[in-house]
């Protein structure tokens, strides 16, 4: 168990980094500041980008922190 333990303790603390990071930017850490997702390129068909629902589609930090509380 403590392996487990030592890499879930490791993958939280990527996560507040990143929001840490992503907080100082300003930008919404789901869609790294674009506002919109998309899929990936080796998909055989195309779709239209989507909004992003954790900042909905502004991109800012406030907003997706806003959203998450």
């Amino acid at each position: 168990m403590g392996l487990l333990n030592s890499i879930n303790d490791w993958i939280s603390s990527r996560y507040e980094r990143k929001i840490e990071q992503m907080e100082n930017l300003g930008l919404c850490p789901e869609c790294n500041g674009k506002g919109f997702h998309t899929f990936n390129a080796y998909d055989f068909y195309y779709t239209k980008p989507y909004n992003c629902v954790g900042c909905n589609g502004t991109g800012s930090f406030t907003e997706w922190f806003e959203s998450n509380q």
